[in-house]
């Protein structure tokens, strides 16, 4: 079973200000959250069209931290029939919902109750989880090891027995004693539960554009956060090499989808890109055609021109259900083309979902739920789920692929 807690603060299920060292001067607690919402880099160039528009690239790849590191409320306040596990004493026994199917490559994922201080994760949560996107996906990227959720996820893939890999994570900021004691939870997680569900272990999650930005792919900034990032993995690299583990475990990076280089592919197995169309001001008719030319110039190009060749995969597409105000409910495309809205989800899923499997896209869809704590940003934030808050389903109908 995971651990709930130990000397170590990764491991702790239990809320724990001292996760986040008090600067001196008394300033609040860095955490993931304070940063800015949105941090939109501006890409020139002609957007490869469709015959309907030749679009500018004016803005896409928005910093997402809201997620990074993070999840949502640290309990399961619910109303809906997911919200609990229907048979506790054997997770293996579940209804399965007819309206899903096994249709997405792979689904970003954040436990509730997993981001620090407020660390409130229970297993009962992950398990039910992982019994309902078991039905959409046989892959789930996380954001972080915090609050010990790599082991409560794998627990719940073991408990619920169902057929999923995931790729767990490492959130990487300045603190190096925060940073490692992540890295130690996942290597005990490997140590208990082994490597027949873990496909790559990701370092990093935007810290290139939230250190350096994508004003420039060679300055020194941006040179400073490739090799922080590549002196990250090189250290989880040794550490998992020491394991001597019967499977490799590839070891990548993820990012916003602009900030990809031959420079920063010469030290990584993989790259993961965030590619948001609904941030790049497109009519949702244009968002999946947008996607693939986006990711094809900004992220497969670079990787196959890189020394090392890394394996590419989108870490993060999706588009919002709603929004919190006005000002923030339309990519900038203009109503009803542009709005966050169920209408629009439904488009977006049915327009590339299939299309991406069909043509080879390793996604994975932002996101599994709705996450309330993402209100602090206000606009879109906390409606990017697949399901509401409670795990119910929202009014769309999943593709079969």
């Amino acid at each position: 079973m995971p651990r709930s807690g130990s000397g170590s603060l990764a491991y702790q299920n239990v809320p724990s200000e001292s996760y986040w060292p008090t600067p001196a001067g008394g300033a609040a607690p860095f955490t993931p959250e304070r940063r800015s919402r949105k941090k939109w880099w501006i890409i020139g160039g002609v957007l490869l069209g469709t015959a309907a528009i030749a679009a500018i690239v004016a803005g896409v790849v928005v910093s997402q931290q809201k997620n990074k590191g993070g999840s949502s409320s640290s309990s399961a306040s619910s109303s809906g029939n997911n919200a609990v596990l229907s048979n506790p004493n054997d997770p293996s026994v579940f209804d399965k919902d007819s309206r899903l199917h096994q249709s997405m490559w792979g689904i970003a994922y954040t436990a509730q109750g997993s981001i620090p201080p407020n660390c409130g994760a229970t297993q009962a949560n992950v398990t039910r989880d992982m019994q309902l996107l078991s039905q959409l996906t046989t892959r789930i990227r996380l954001y972080s090891a915090n609050c010990n959720i790599t082991a409560m996820v794998l627990e719940g893939i073991k408990a619920a027995k169902v057929d999923m890999k995931i790729w767990p994570a490492i959130y990487i900021n300045s603190d190096e004693t925060f940073n490692q004691a992540q890295a130690k939870t996942i290597e005990e997680a490997i140590t208990t539960y082994g490597t027949d569900h873990i496909e790559g272990i990701t370092v990093g999650n935007e810290y290139i554009l939230n250190t350096a930005g994508t004003n420039s792919l060679s300055s020194s900034a941006y040179l400073a956060s490739v090799s922080k990032i590549h002196s990250e993995i090189k250290q989880l690299n040794a550490t998992i090499q020491s394991m001597k583990l019967s499977k490799h475990l590839p070891i990548g990076t993820s990012d916003a989808g602009s900030v990809m280089s031959t420079t920063l592919g010469a030290g990584i197995d993989y790259f993961m890109a965030n590619v948001h169309p609904y941030f790049g001001g497109l009519a949702i008719a244009d968002a999946a055609k947008w996607t693939w030319d986006f990711f094809q110039e900004f992220d497969v190009a670079p990787a196959q021109a890189s020394v090392n060749k890394p394996a590419v995969y989108i870490a993060e597409v999706g588009w919002p259900s709603q929004s919190m105000n006005a000002s923030a409910a339309n990519s900038g495309a203009g109503s009803p083309q542009g709005d966050a809205s169920v209408a629009n989800l439904q488009t977006f899923l049915d327009t590339y979902v299939c299309q991406a499997n069909a043509n080879g896209t390793h996604y994975f869809y932002f996101e599994a739920f709705d996450e309330p704590w993402k209100a602090q940003y206000g606009g879109v934030e906390p409606y990017w789920g697949l399901f509401d808050k409670d795990r119910n389903l929202k009014n769309i109908t999943i593709p079969t692929c």
